[in-house]
C-alpha cells in the first residue's frame, strides 16, 4: 500500500455516484452543499453527473455510466490517488446487473483508506471529516501505512 496524505486546505478531488432510485437524495444533497462541494473537483458517473450538472450549473468531470464501466473508472482513479473521497449513495433494495464492478469499487476504496459514504448519514460524516477536520485525512493514510509496515514484517 502506498502512503498518501492530504494537505489541509488542499483542494479536494470527490467522486459523486448515485443508483437510479438514490439519485434524488444525492441531487438534494449536493444542493445542500453546494457551496463547500463547489470549492472543489467533482467527479461523476454518466447519468448522475450530467444530473448534477443540470442541477447546481457546475462542471463536473463525467466518466460512463455505471452499468458501462464509470464505476470502474472512478475506481482506477481512486487506486491511483486522484480521488479522496467517494459519496456513493447505493440502493440496497434493488438488485443491480453490475453488482460485481459496484464491489469492486468499494474494495478499491478499503485497500486504499479513501473514505466512503454509502447513504447520506455517511455522506455528512466524510464531509465533516475532509472539510472541518482535514488533518483528520493524513492521520488515517499514518495509521494505515503502519498496519501495512507491520504486517509486510510478518509476511
Amino acid at each position: 500500500m502506498s502512503k498518501r496524505t492530504a494537505v489541509i486546505g488542499q483542494r479536494k478531488k470527490i467522486a459523486l455516484i448515485a443508483h437510479d432510485h438514490k439519485k434524488p437524495d444525492l441531487l438534494e444533497w449536493v444542493k445542500f452543499n453546494k457551496g463547500t462541494l463547489l470549492q472543489h473537483e467533482l467527479f461523476a458517473t454518466g447519468t448522475t453527473g450530467k444530473l448534477l450538472e443540470q442541477e447546481i450549473g457546475a462542471k463536473i468531470t463525467t466518466f460512463e455510466s455505471g452499468p458501462l464501466g464509470g464505476d470502474q473508472q472512478i475506481g482506477s482513479l481512486v487506486a491511483s490517488g486522484e480521488i479522496q473521497a467517494v459519496m456513493f449513495l447505493r440502493d440496497p433494495l434493488m438488485a443491480h446487473p453490475h453488482e460485481p464492478d459496484v464491489s469492486a469499487l468499494l474494495r478499491v476504496c478499503d485497500v486504499h483508506n479513501i473514505p466512503l459514504a454509502t447513504n447520506l448519514a455517511s455522506a455528512e460524516a466524510v464531509l465533516h471529516l475532509l472539510f472541518d477536520h482535514p488533518q483528520a485525512m493524513g492521520g488515517h493514510h499514518v495509521i494505515a501505512q503502519s498496519i501495512s509496515d507491520k504486517a509486510a514484517v510478518n509476511v
